[in-house]
């Protein structure tokens, strides 16, 4: 039987946080994971729309999902990284 090779997913709620304090967030739940882990990130600051895309073309991670919506009037953001 082949090894199987186990993803966690873990979630990051930085809603209510301004910058740089998603991406800081950010960084140190990658730092804890393991190649190929994916953290859920759900953020109400709008700079994360570029800080976080950047931070994870830079460093090699990738974005799998990046949506914004509006809940109850206000907007969320919601992004999907998976560990290098």
């Amino acid at each position: 039987m082949p090894d199987s090779l186990t993803i966690s997913i873990k979630q990051l709620d930085t809603r209510g946080l301004r910058c740089p304090e998603p991406v800081m967030m950010l960084h140190q739940a990658i730092r804890k994971s393991q190649s190929g882990d994916v953290i859920e990130v759900f953020a109400t600051d709008p700079s994360t729309s570029w800080d976080i895309p950047k931070f994870c073309m830079h460093l090699g991670h990738t974005l799998l999902q990046q949506q914004e919506q509006d809940i109850e009037g206000k907007k969320e953001y919601y992004y999907q990284i998976q560990k290098k």
